[in-house]
């Protein structure tokens, strides 16, 4: 009874610290191509470009979350401090020194076509954005396919026939969960990648073509995953988020190839946060389909509260296949706005990890053996993921540690740090409530994964 009582007042704190998180403002500088005017001082800003994240207001004092880019290509994240009456473009630009200088991109080749699968329920004003941002985008041969998930009403429907007509397709999906609509929309592409974002994000114009270029340069790549930054940083929910690292892995690209192990990543290819959120992935469509797509008991929306993403990119992985981390593949995610909204992430977060590991086992026992191997470190790392983590001592006034992310969006040990333009931050304390959530609902995926199994086939449906 003392430890229940003892930990209801711990929460009470935590939350009274947590509402006391002011907003921070989402910015946008773009530098020029070469080094030059933006070196020379925070005087001289000839060239350099400040304007607001999507959807936001002009820049003015105070705290600000800065996506540097250069010459239109993000390079890094840092966290600035604008004075009372100071001139924020000169601030902000003088903090873009700090960043390390960035090899120029290489040019990309001709990306292959591609289709975009959006997964959707009863969200028709976010879904609306997401689209029209999609629409923008420069790749020269794609298609959109929405996927309608267990609707309750006609209005996603009704918008996507009203507003879009033959320039995006509608496909409805009654059976709910995020895997089962992936694996409707999959069936339906055309493309020769197909690519997988959400309702609640905006995609960066280039965002397709630097996702799906790869695979026209690696044949052997059988998956890819881009950059996830936040649209607004309002509520104390969003700013937590953001500052242990979001759903960010950083600036720097990277290629996993099983038959080279990263030295640097003992659980690989069991660590599938490491890899990217699927928010913002895509898979050959041949070898997706040949693997049957995304296990239908995982994901938001059943039981097993989520681990689809990271099942798909083990899969790939398991097959021999590399796959690529891209940055400049960018979109813009809505994190969520709520105390509550976090409580049920952690949780979520939690069972989809160990969820997704269970799916895995079951549907390709050969990796038990590895699995078993990596166990130790695997349970080491799951601490690492619930601890409680503090802010550091002069966190957020520069350029960033790596993002430190330990799954899908869900902030974790410091694998990532020194990884140029990153931005872990940590200005705020971890709660213990949410940590304790995170872990509960590791014990859990497991269990919820075998409901999930057994609710399918009410409905006729079989895990891959």
């Amino acid at each position: 009874m003392a430890g229940g009582r003892r930990a209801r007042q711990e929460t009470r704190r935590e939350i009274e610290q947590f509402l006391s998180i002011g907003p921070v403002q989402v910015a946008e500088l773009d530098l020029p191509g070469a080094r030059g005017a933006e070196d020379r001082g925070t005087a001289d800003t000839e060239g350099v470009e400040l304007r607001p994240g999507p959807g936001g207001a002009p820049i003015t004092s105070g705290s600000v979350f800065v996506l540097v880019r250069r010459a239109g290509r993000p390079v890094g994240t840092l966290l600035g401090q604008v004075p009372d009456g100071a001139d924020p473009l000169a601030v902000l630009a003088g903090l873009a020194r700090g960043l390390p200088p960035q090899a120029p991109p290489e040019p990309l080749p001709v990306p292959p076509s591609a289709s975009v699968v959006v997964a959707t329920r009863e969200r028709a004003g976010r879904l609306a954005r997401a689209l029209d941002s999609l629409l923008a985008q420069d790749h020269p041969d794609f298609e959109i396919v929405v996927v309608d998930n267990a609707p309750v009403t006609e209005e996603t429907r009704e918008l996507v026939e009203r507003k879009y007509g033959e320039r995006v397709r509608y496909v409805c999906e009654p059976v709910p969960g995020l895997a089962i609509a992936h694996n409707r929309g999959l069936a339906a592409v055309h493309g020769r990648v197909v690519a997988f974002t959400d309702d609640d994000v905006l995609a960066d114009p280039r965002w397709l073509t630097e996702l799906t270029a790869p695979f026209a340069a690696d044949p052997g790549l059988g998956c890819a995953t881009g950059l996830i930054l936040p649209a607004r940083l309002r509520t104390p929910a969003q700013v937590l988020l953001e500052s242990h690292g979001g759903f960010a892995k950083g600036f720097v690209p990277r290629t996993y190839d099983p038959a080279r192990p990263p030295a640097d990543e003992p659980l690989f290819p069991f660590t599938a946060g490491r890899f990217g959120s699927g928010a913002n992935m895509a898979f050959r469509t041949s070898l997706l389909r040949a693997v049957g797509g995304f296990d239908p008991a995982t994901g938001a929306g059943t039981r097993a509260r989520g681990g689809d993403d990271l099942y798909g990119f083990v899969r790939v992985l398991a097959e021999g296949r590399r796959l690529r981390y891209t940055p400049s593949a960018l979109v813009w995610h809505h994190h969520r706005e709520t105390w509550r909204d976090l409580e049920t992430q952690a949780y979520g977060y939690g069972a989809g990890l160990t969820a997704y590991l269970t799916a895995i086992l079951v549907n390709r026992p050969a990796l038990l053996p590895a699995f078993l191997a990596r166990v130790p470190g695997g349970l080491a790392h799951a601490r690492g993921l619930t601890a409680v983590r503090g802010p550091e001592a002069g966190a957020g006034t520069g350029a960033g540690a790596g993002a430190a992310d330990g799954g899908d969006g869900v902030p974790g040990g410091g694998a990532g740090a020194g990884v140029p333009g990153g931005h872990d931050s940590r200005t705020h304390p971890w709660p213990r409530r949410l940590s304790r959530l995170q872990r509960r609902g590791m014990l859990y995926g497991p269990v919820g994964y075998l409901r999930a199994r057994r609710a399918l086939r009410t409905v006729g449906l079989e895990a891959r």
